[in-house]
């Protein structure tokens, strides 16, 4: 049994960590966020230790190593992207392994320096990139690698999900902290992308707005046409009559690729693989952290392979 802090405890995807350290039979320590609505430990942990400021959490994880001899093994950090470089900084400081949301960190320097710190402490620095657990992504990456196709696939992402206007005055709506609609909501399909269809060629931006971006990815053996919105008015009409506000969708040469299930235990999955040894690490999430970089930078071209939602 493993011992685990978790930063973020009240934040969105907290939850999947939760089940995930409870599945794997493994033990939260103490927990961490400067809001307190975090009554879900009482399904997994209720006599976990729970903290609202960050030196009460740091001083009593220093506390119980000196008078109860409890090691941290690992820190779960589930909070806002712009903070993920410090709290990794903080777990490695303390021994712990990191197990940290994407996007790991906003910029590829970012990556540059925690590879130093990751190699100096000795401990690891894992990410969650679920996607590449997916039973229909890993049947489609077999599928590339197996092919010998003379040219390239044609591959359009489309993916609308739907905010309220809540989202613009929380730090997701601040680019500073989030990285943007396309670091934000899109970091885990350019990683699957990349993992999929290899080294990035061309990197065109079409649209960049608060709520919208879209714009063309050239890879190794794929062209990409990709699309990623919270405006609801984006959504397609058919799907705004059956008063969804959610839209996905990945087709490859014209055939949808079927991933709308088997989502519920990815994070539980993740964790059985770092636990292993098996995580992902800095260099596997570095192309899509560089890839949500440059699109963040890119001045806008008007021209070039657009996607068909773009008006």
């Amino acid at each position: 049994m493993k011992n685990f802090a978790l930063i973020g405890a009240a934040g969105y995807i907290a939850p999947r960590h939760l089940k995930a350290i409870k599945d794997t039979n493994n033990n939260l320590v103490a927990a961490l966020d400067k809001f307190d609505s975090v009554g879900i430990m009482d399904s997994y942990f209720p006599n976990a230790d729970f903290f609202v400021e960050f030196e009460r959490f740091d001083r009593h994880i220093e506390k119980i190593k000196r008078q109860q001899n409890i090691q941290l093994d690992y820190v779960s950090i589930c909070t806002p992207n712009y903070l993920h470089d410090s709290h990794i900084r903080m777990a490695l400081r303390r021994g712990a392994d990191a197990i940290c949301e994407k996007p790991i960190v906003l910029n590829p320097w970012n990556v540059d320096a925690l590879q130093g710190i990751e190699k100096e402490s000795g401990n690891k620095i894992n990410t969650i990139l679920q996607l590449r657990l997916h039973p229909s992504i890993i049947a489609l990456k077999e599928k590339v690698a197996k092919e010998a196709k003379g040219t390239k696939y044609d591959v359009d992402l489309t993916y609308i999900t739907s905010r309220g206007n809540w989202y613009d005055i929380s730090w997701k709506g601040d680019e500073s902290k989030s990285g943007g609609i396309a670091t934000n909501i899109g970091v885990h399909f350019y990683d699957m992308l990349s993992w999929i269809f290899g080294e990035v060629q061309e990197n065109i931006v079409h649209v960049k707005e608060k709520d919208k971006s879209a714009g063309y990815l050239e890879f190794e053996k794929a062209r990409v046409r990709w699309f990623l919105s919270i405006d609801e008015n984006t959504l397609p009409k058919e799907v705004k009559l059956k008063g969804q506000r959610t839209y996905r969708s990945i087709t490859v040469d014209g055939e949808e690729l079927e991933f709308s299930r088997g989502f519920t235990e990815l994070h539980t999955d993740s964790y059985k693989e770092i636990l292993k040894g098996n995580g992902y690490g800095l260099q596997d999430a570095r192309q899509s952290i560089e890839i949500v970089h440059n699109i963040r930078n890119k001045e806008i071209i008007f021209s070039g392979i657009r996607h068909p939602f773009i008006k």
